[in-house]
C-alpha cells in the first residue's frame, strides 16, 4: 500500500498487479511503464514486470490501517481481469467488508464481467464502482454494464479522453472524472470535448471532477511539462459524490 498522488484518492492497494491491453485507452498505459521501472529496481511483486500476478499476502493490508481511508484498488492492474478467478475476487471483497470504515474505489475496463459477478453477490456499501470511458466504441458501452450493478456510488473515469463522446446518459452515475493523457506520446484532448461532458453532468446531476489536461494544454499546444494542468475556464473542478469520504 502507498500514499497516492492521484487527486481523487488517498491510498493505493494492489492485491493483484499486471494486466493486458483491451482498448485504445490502454495504448500508453502508465502502470505498464511503472511496472517496468519497479522490476528494474527489484521491487517486490514486480519480478515478472507487468505480467498478471496475484498477491494473497497483500489482502490484509487495509485491515492494518485504523484511520478511515479512501483506497484506489489495483492502480497497477484491473481487478476484473478475465484471468483473476472469482475465488480471489471473493477474498478481496472479504477484506472490503471487514473494513467498513474505509472506502474502496474499484475501476475496470472489463465492465462486461461486473453484472455477472455481482448477480450472485452484493456489492459492499463502502465500494465505489467505476468503469473507464475513453471513447464511444469501447468506453461508452461500459456505462450500461456498470448501471446493472447495485453499487452505492457508480463512477466513470473518462481518462484519457480520446474523442467527443457525444450525448451520454448519466442515469445512475454519481461521479465523472475527466482527464487527458500524459507522457511523451500523449494524444491530445480538446476543450470542447471536456465542456460537453461538464455540461451534461450539470444537467443530469452527476458530480464533475477535472483531473488534468495531460501532455497537451487547453490551447492545443503540446508541452514537456504541464501548464495550468488542472484549470478549466480558469478554475479547478473538484466536485465529489454526495457523502464523499475524500478529504
Amino acid at each position: 500500500m502507498a500514499e497516492s498522488k492521484i487527486e481523487w484518492t488517498e491510498q493505493t492497494w494492489n492485491p493483484t498487479t499486471g494486466c493486458t491491453k483491451v482498448s485504445p485507452g490502454c495504448k500508453h498505459c502508465y502502470a505498464e511503464k511503472m511496472a517496468g521501472r519497479l522490476k528494474a529496481m527489484g521491487a517486490s511483486g514486480y519480478e515478472a514486470g507487468f505480467e498478471l500476478a496475484l498477491h494473497p499476502a497483500r489482502l490484509s493490508h487495509p485491515m492494518k490501517r485504523k484511520m478511515a481511508t479512501v483506497w484506489f484498488v489495483n492502480s497497477m492492474s484491473d481487478l476484473f481481469h478475465e484471468e483473476i478467478p472469482d475465488s480471489f475476487l471473493d477474498r478481496v471483497f472479504e477484506t472490503i467488508r471487514a473494513t467498513p470504515h474505509h472506502t474502496f474505489q474499484i475501476l475496470t475496463k472489463r465492465a462486461e464481467r461486473l453484472p455477472d459477478y455481482f448477480s450472485r453477490r452484493e456489492c459492499p456499501g463502502n465500494v465505489w464502482l467505476g468503469v473507464s470511458v475513453e471513447d464511444r466504441h469501447y468506453g461508452v458501452p461500459r456505462i450500461d454494464a456498470l448501471r446493472n450493478v447495485n453499487a452505492r456510488v457508480r463512477f466513470l473515469s473518462v481518462e484519457p479522453l480520446l474523442e467527443n463522446l457525444g450525448p451520454i446518459d448519466f442515469t445512475g452515475i454519481q461521479w465523472v472524472i475527466v482527464g487527458g493523457e500524459s507522457g511523451p506520446k500523449a494524444r491530445p484532448m480538446r476543450p470542447e470535448w471536456v465542456d460537453a461532458i461538464r455540461r451534461q453532468c450539470a444537467a443530469q446531476g452527476a458530480a464533475f471532477f477535472f483531473k488534468q489536461w495531460g501532455g497537451w494544454g487547453a490551447d492545443g499546444v503540446k508541452r514537456n511539462k504541464k501548464a495550468n494542468g488542472r484549470l478549466l475556464h480558469g478554475r479547478t473542478w473538484d466536485e465529489l459524490p454526495v457523502h464523499s469520504a475524500i478529504r
